[in-house]
C-alpha cells in the first residue's frame, strides 16, 4: 500500500484527505491511502517518518511550512527561493521539499485575471502562504506591497497606513488575503481593510476556502469588488503534488 498524508496542527478541517480519498476512489486507484498526521510540535516529524516507512508523499500545512525545512535533505530551486514547503517527496530515504501552493496560485490567478495588464497587488499577511504568493506575483510581473499588522520593514505597510493613505488602494486593485482570518469556525473575522476605499475596480482573491464565501469576500462584494476564494488553487496544488509524487 502506497501511503500519503498531511502534517499540520490543527487538522480538523483539512481539505487534503477528502480530496485525495475521493480522487483514489474516482480514478480507481486502490493501492494508495491518504492519512492525517496532526503534530502538536514539528519535533515529532522525524518520529513520524521513522514509524511510517511506506510514506511516499507528505503535504504540509499551517504552522509547519517553514518549520519543516531543517528536517529536509533537499529543496527544489523555486521552493528554496520561496522559503516555505507544502509538499514533500520521500525517495530512497531522502526528503525533498517542494511548493505547490506557488504553482496552484500562479495558474489560478493567471486564468482569473485573464491577461489583465497594469495591475498591482496588496498582499495581506506575511506567513508561509504569502511567500508562495509573492513568488507567483514576481513570475507574473505583478508589482506588490505587503500589508501586516505591525512592521518596521521598508517593503511592508500596516493596516493603519492603508486607512491614512488612500493612494495604496487607489493604485493597487488586486487584493490577496494570505492570512487565515475568516476560516471556519471564526467566520466573522477579516483583515482590517478600510472598506470605504473599496470599489468596482478592485478584485479580491482570498486564499481561505472554508467557508466558500468569507466575510472579507462578502464585505468586498457589497462594495462592488469581484471576489474569488482559494478552492481552485487548492485543487491545482493538490494535483501538482500528485504529479511530483508520481
Amino acid at each position: 500500500m502506497r501511503k500519503f498524508g498531511l502534517i499540520g496542527y490543527p487538522l480538523k478541517h483539512s481539505f487534503s484527505k477528502k480530496y485525495f480519498t475521493e480522487k483514489f476512489e474516482k480514478e480507481n486507484i486502490s493501492s494508495c491511502q491518504y492519512e492525517l498526521y496532526e503534530l502538536d510540535t514539528i519535533d515529532k516529524f522525524p518520529e513520524l517518518i521513522k514509524n511510517n516507512p511506506e510514506l511516499e508523499g507528505i503535504n504540509v500545512t499551517i504552522p509547519y511550512k517553514q518549520q519543516v525545512i531543517p528536517f529536509l535533505d533537499q529543496l527544489e530551486p523555486s521552493c528554496e527561493a520561496i522559503g516555505a514547503v507544502n509538499c514533500i517527496k520521500v525517495r530512497d530515504g531522502k526528503l525533498i521539499g517542494y511548493n505547490t501552493d506557488y504553482i496552484g496560485f500562479k495558474d489560478s490567478l493567471k486564468s482569473w485575471l485573464n491577461g489583465i495588464d497594469q495591475t498591482k497587488a496588496l498582499v495581506l499577511g506575511t506567513g508561509g502562504a504569502s511567500k508562495a504568493v509573492k513568488q507567483a506575483l514576481k513570475s507574473l510581473n505583478i508589482p506588490y506591497i505587503m500589508v501586516s499588522r505591525n512592521t518596521n520593514e521598508p517593503e511592508l505597510i500596516t493596516y493603519d497606513e492603508l486607512v491614512k493613505n488612500e493612494k495604496h488602494l487607489q493604485e493597487h486593485h488586486l487584493i490577496i488575503n494570505t492570512t487565515p482570518l475568516g476560516t471556519f469556525p471564526n467566520t466573522e473575522e477579516m483583515p482590517d481593510i478600510p472598506l470605504s476605499q473599496i470599489g468596482r475596480e478592485h478584485k479580491v482573491y482570498d486564499l481561505v476556502y472554508n467557508p466558500e464565501k468569507t466575510f472579507l469576500m462578502r464585505s468586498m462584494e457589497a462594495r462592488g469588488a469581484v471576489v474569488k476564494n482559494g478552492l481552485e488553487m487548492l485543487h491545482l496544488q493538490a494535483e501538482a503534488a500528485w504529479q511530483i509524487w508520481n
